[in-house]
């Protein structure tokens, strides 16, 4: 009878972290991961014979003040919603979006700089196409936190982000951040690897 109370009692505790909490913080260590794995591998290549010095296009650095200040805005959009301020909401995830959407037509000019330069993806040396491959595997996760945003902005619209329904734009703004950072370390990566 003791045993069956205490089995009750431990399946009424609650989850120490939500389940779609703990889903994305797998899912961002899986792409820290891969992008440790291919920044491993550069260093490596940059190492052997033949390596060409990286251009960074001056695009990026434009790119990376339109994702600093996108993670004030949403970070100004979930503290809106804990403080169930709804319009502020709308308009600071409306903005982070705008700003994620600039980001990425920002790569794309980048792009263009390089192959204007002459440096394509693919070609004499390898050192553009890991280049390319960064900037366009994290522009592509770029486009998943977008898709994000304008759900949580069509929830906000629906009242389903609020004060007491808040996992959405936590999940949404962990990713965000996590993109920012992402992108920071890239930058400053390439930077110093060149």
């Amino acid at each position: 009878m003791a045993t069956e109370i205490k089995i009750v009692e431990e399946a009424k505790k609650p989850l120490s972290m939500h389940p779609k909490k703990f889903a994305m913080w797998l899912f961002i260590a899986t792409v820290c991961m891969l992008f440790a794995a291919w920044t491993s591998a550069y260093i490596v290549k940059r190492a052997e014979a033949g390596w060409a010095e990286v251009i960074i296009p001056n695009q990026f650095l434009i790119n990376t003040i339109i994702i600093v200040i996108s993670s004030f805005t949403m970070a100004w959009a979930q503290w809106s919603a804990r403080r169930d301020n709804l319009e502020m909401v709308k308009l600071a995830i409306s903005i982070t979006t705008i700003l994620g959407i600039s980001f990425l037509i920002g790569q794309w000019l980048a792009w263009k700089e390089l192959v204007a330069l002459n440096e394509h993806f693919t070609g004499g040396n390898v050192s553009h196409s890991f280049l390319y491959v960064l900037t366009g595997v994290h522009g592509a996760h770029i486009i998943g936190g977008v898709v994000f945003l304008l759900i949580v902005l069509f929830s906000t619209f629906k009242y389903q982000v609020h004060s007491k329904n808040m996992t959405r734009i936590e999940l949404c703004s962990t990713f965000w951040h996590f993109l920012d950072v992402l992108w920071l370390y890239l930058f400053v990566f390439l930077v110093l690897n060149r």
